[in-house]
């Protein structure tokens, strides 16, 4: 007998302009994934809630400092959120609360439940937000990346078990 068939999770990591914080999410949560090899369960992006730097790489600040941690931002491109990505995704993982309310505010009522903060993942770290580094100096390109790594690996926990919970048909 075949396990049923489970559809990926689908998952949008969302900040203000796709090159600090959302890209590095994207890259930590595609790392953590596949090395639990969930990579076909999951299937992961990132955007911006504003356009200022569509198509343009991450910040290299970003890509540097997540490199040091072996996680490679150097292929992503920015974009902004579209109308489609409400309908594509199963959860849309705002950086702060800023972002989230932009989110709620341009998502269908269907939508609405599938948006959280990133940080509801790690209740453990007493924190809402992640802040964002783009004005700062490198310390704040660190605190960004170990408040995301926290966060994915309960994200990836409760992906987990999502999935086995699928699998099992539950």
């Amino acid at each position: 007998m075949t396990a049923p068939q489970v559809t990926p999770t689908r998952v949008l990591m969302v900040c203000m302009g796709n090159i600090c914080r959302s890209p590095t999410a994207e890259a930590v949560l595609r790392h953590r994934v596949s090395r639990l090899g969930l990579q076909a369960q999951v299937e992961i992006d990132s955007a911006g809630t504003h356009a200022w730097h569509t198509r343009n790489p991450p910040d290299e600040r970003s890509i540097a400092h997540a490199a040091r941690r072996g996680y490679d931002l150097s292929a992503l491109r920015a974009r902004r959120i579209e109308a489609a990505d409400f309908e594509r995704f199963d959860l849309l993982l705002a950086m702060d609360a800023d972002n989230l309310a932009h989110l709620q505010a341009e998502a269908p009522a269907e939508a609405q439940q599938r948006l959280r903060l990133l940080l509801s993942f790690a209740p453990q770290l007493g924190l809402r937000e992640v802040p964002d580094p783009y004005y700062g100096g490198p310390a704040g390109f660190e605190r960004v990346l170990d408040l995301i790594e926290v966060a994915c690996d309960g994200l990836v926990e409760h992906l987990r078990r999502v999935y086995e919970r699928d699998r099992n048909g539950r």
